[in-house]
């Protein structure tokens, strides 16, 4: 397995080098809205420390991150309706991981709803604004 590269996109979204449309921050985690979502409401939730992916994530991070994972997939379920929520978790590049910083997927979903093919449609910047705010708004409540 290769090293962490802190030159990620994720890390870079991190130090503040790139944008995002963030919900929810702490010592530990980080959470922001996909740009290219499969469904509305597609978050991201990532560990701060570097961490390449599940296999060399120590595990109180790890434990840390999947409780903050499912604190936003409760409230996904409410902000958007939901009937249901997809998470996902991809490692090294034969298991589906493009971006190599550890990142769960919260994609709240409706029955009969297909979600759209991965990094397919890059959503509007106002409706990702809406829906941020949404989130971040329900994560305080």
């Amino acid at each position: 397995m290769a090293a962490y590269d802190p030159n990620n996109i994720f890390a870079k979204i991190l130090r503040g080098e790139v944008p995002c449309f963030k919900i929810y921050e702490d010592d530990r985690a980080f959470a922001f809205l996909d740009i290219m979502p499969r469904a509305p409401g597609h978050t991201l939730v990532i560990p701060k420390a570097p961490a390449r992916n599940f296999l060399d994530v120590p595990p109180d991070d790890l434990a840390h991150v999947i409780k903050v994972a499912q604190k936003i997939a409760q409230v996904s379920m409410k902000v958007f309706s939901a009937d249901g929520i997809t998470l996902q978790q991809f490692n090294e590049a034969a298991g589906g991981q493009v971006v190599f910083h550890l990142h769960f997927h919260i994609i709240p979903r409706h029955d009969g709803v297909a979600m759209k093919p991965p990094a397919s449609i890059k959503e509007d910047m106002a409706v990702l604004a809406d829906q941020a705010a949404k989130l971040a708004a329900a994560l305080k409540a």
